[in-house]
């Protein structure tokens, strides 16, 4: 088809290259013309008539011209020979396309260098602000759980310093590819693809801490039949008698005794916001009791046979005449209080097993010894994930089916798999972390940039906000916690709506409302975030890291906000 329509061009130049005047002319100078072609040539009429045709400059154009461009037809691509000489035409002009894009990379890259610059100077003052602080200080007032956070530090760091080298790893490809985007042509390939060097290619920013959960320390919780250990805690709130409660686990199981759970007239009620049951199931035995079943075996005697106290200072068992009162009131008849040694809940000694076990080993059926809370005993045995018991559970003391079905709700509601969750403690805190040193109240400007330096590293935009703070904070905080250019949303647990069914079952079992499960809801909702940052120095936050190595969600982003750092602005005391 091709060469058809060329033929037919060919023609139609010929045609017009031989004007209708000329042939004309030619048949009226010659009497005897024949018609012939105009290609043909006749011999007879002598040289005269060749030379006239061939000094004819028209004849000569007819002849060679279509000749010519059949030639150049056949032997020539005139599509390449356009293509080849648009591009030095432009050249010239000054206006080529590849000039500007080259330099519109030259100059993306400029800035993201510039970027790396700001964020390598970071990593250098990262590093010095690490070289000033102790980061293997632990603190006395909730060392149940601090010190076990301080071992894995030098290992945080390390991941800490790898997600920085990696990020500039991936902002220096980024470099590379805005560079050569502009010679996509000549060779340069694989400009879109991700690092995969094989030393970070295996690398998870958000890896999981290896609690070796196989390999604890465990003692066998045997009680021995109708011998009992009341449980008393008094010290601080919800979190600090969780604590409390773990620890006389420990020593009812190494005094071979049934733990006693308080009863809600003296103490929280325990049993809205944990599985007692579940205790039990884990050991395969009865080894906890609610106070009012224990009421229900001894009947009317129930007496405290031995009110033995762990600590003696500010005063005995760490028990007021208010609580002593209450537990007169629920029945019992109490022994003398009185302290087996000198121990101090603002200096607790580290005692041992043969300790507690030399000083409260009797044969009574019923005995106390008082708030535990501050006690250190054994303290790597204790801390450990999973407890010092022997158990088949990944923990004892975990929060209720409910809670946790409806944390799991909340988290397919608004969360999804991959959030992080901050506990940023407010209420009270100011004063109580001035009292310390160092202090722990940051200004929410600083926290805002410790919050995003997780977020950059963790590579996950949405976090869960569990906190006391006052709207004035939180609002402030929202509008500075930003990542890739954009606000973080801080999503909080929103007020009940009948049209969300996410908390349907605390409503239907009459748990909705109660300050506790809320507490213990936010918990279970931070102890199941891919990486959570809590508040130094919060029982809360300690007994949801206590949770997250149990169950084995600890990331290796995990830290304390702003862990390692003093805070930008602090305030005078108060006379």
């Amino acid at each position: 088809m091709m060469e058809r329509e060329s033929s037919d061009e060919e023609e139609n130049d010929l045609e017009n290259l031989i004007p209708q005047n000329d042939r004309s002319n030619d048949v009226v100078k010659s009497p005897n013309h024949r018609h012939s072609s105009a290609f043909q040539i006749d011999f007879n009429t002598g040289l005269s008539g060749a030379s006239r045709i061939f000094n004819d400059k028209r004849y000569l154009l007819a002849i060679f011209l279509p000749t010519l461009i059949l030639i150049l037809y056949l032997t020539i691509d005139l599509k390449k020979l356009f293509q080849t000489h648009i591009p030095a035409i432009k050249d010239l002009g000054g206006s080529d396309s590849g000039s500007s894009r080259m330099r519109e990379s030259e100059l993306q890259a400029l800035y993201l260098l510039k970027q790396q610059e700001f964020e390598l100077f970071k990593m250098w003052n990262y590093t010095a602000l690490l070289n000033k602080s102790d980061l293997n200080s632990v603190d006395n007032s909730s060392n149940f759980v601090n010190s076990s956070s301080v071992n894995h530090n030098g290992v945080l760091l390390l991941e800490d310093l790898k997600s920085r080298v990696f990020s500039q790893i991936s902002l220096n490809k980024r470099i590379q590819g805005v560079l050569l985007s502009s010679h996509e042509n000549e060779g340069f390939g694989g400009l879109d693809e991700n690092y995969t060097d094989a030393s970070l290619a295996s690398w998870n920013r958000r890896g999981k801490v290896d609690q070796r959960l196989s390999e604890r320390r465990t003692i066998e919780w045997k009680p021995r039949a109708n011998k009992y250990l009341l449980a008393i805690c008094v010290s601080g709130q919800m979190s600090n008698h969780l604590i409390c409660l773990e620890k006389h686990m420990f020593f009812a199981a190494l005094l071979d005794r049934v733990l006693v759970i308080p009863s809600a007239k003296v103490d929280y009620e325990f049993n809205r916001v944990l599985d007692i049951d579940h205790i039990n199931k884990c050991l395969g035995r009865k080894v906890v009791v609610t106070f009012e079943e224990f009421a229900e075996v001894k009947k009317k005697n129930l007496n405290v046979d031995k009110f033995m106290c762990y600590f003696s200072l500010p005063q005995p068992c760490f028990v007021d005449d208010e609580h002593v009162k209450k537990l007169k009131g629920l029945g019992l008849s109490l022994s003398k209080i009185e302290a087996v040694w000198k121990e101090n809940v603002k200096k607790p000694n580290q005692r041992t097993v043969q300790d507690v076990l030399a000083k409260f080993s009797l044969d009574d059926d019923v005995i106390a010894i008082g708030d535990v809370f501050f006690a250190d005993v054994e303290r790597d045995w204790v801390m450990q994930p999973g407890g010092p018991i022997a158990h088949k559970c990944k923990t004892l003391i975990e929060p209720s089916r409910l809670i946790l079905l409806t944390a799991q709700r909340f988290i397919q509601t608004f969360l999804g798999k991959d959030f992080i969750a901050l506990h940023f403690r407010r209420h009270g805190f100011l004063k109580f972390c001035n009292a310390k040193q160092p202090s722990c109240f940051y200004p929410v400007p600083q926290a805002a940039e410790c919050i995003n330096r997780v977020v950059e590293r963790s590579n996950t935009p949405v976090i869960y906000l569990s906190t006391d703070a006052a709207e004035s904070e939180t609002g402030l905080l929202q509008s500075l916690v930003i990542w890739n250019g954009k606000t973080v949303p801080l999503v909080q647990r929103p007020t009940r709506n009948s049209a969300e069914k996410w908390d349907a079952l605390l409503y239907r079992h009459g748990l909705d409302g109660d300050s506790q499960v809320d507490a213990m809801l936010d918990k279970t909702i931070c102890a199941l975030s891919s990486v959570f940052i809590g508040s130094s120095g919060s029982t809360f936050t300690e007994d949801i890291l206590r949770l997250r190595k149990a169950w084995e969600s600890a990331s290796l982003c995990d830290e304390y906000l702003c862990q390692g750092e003093l805070p930008n602005f602090i305030a005078e005391e108060d006379d």
